[in-house]
């Protein structure tokens, strides 16, 4: 029986929080001082569109080990539970930007001229 704790480095990393290393599923995170401004060449629509494709292939990985689950052929459930929480995870953000995006669209259009 494997050690749920054996990929957990009790090591100071350089940068981050002490003890946690190889953290996989925040790559966006890392990237995000990356970004370019509205003004910048990619703009706001580069930035999103950028996002709704990570969030497809988010979503695609775990559909793949979901179907991967159903067939028998999945060596490890916690990989698909994993892949699931961070679909539905990266869901609801993208969900909640979109909305307060829409929010702040409406307040604007709701300014006197």
């Amino acid at each position: 029986m494997t050690s749920p704790l054996s990929g957990i480095s009790f090591g100071m990393p350089s940068v981050g929080i002490p003890g946690v290393t190889d953290v996989t599923g925040v790559a966006g995170a890392a990237n995000a001082s990356s970004v370019r401004s509205a003004s910048g060449d990619g703009g706001f629509a580069a930035v999103l569109t950028g996002q709704i494709d990570s969030l497809n292939a988010v979503q695609g990985t775990a559909d793949s080990l979901a179907l991967q689950a159903a067939t028998g052929d999945l060596q490890d459930a916690h990989d698909y539970m994993i892949a699931s929480t961070e679909a539905r995870l990266a869901t609801d953000t993208v969900v909640t930007l979109k909305n307060s995006a829409v929010q702040a669209f409406t307040e604007i259009m709701r300014m006197p001229i």
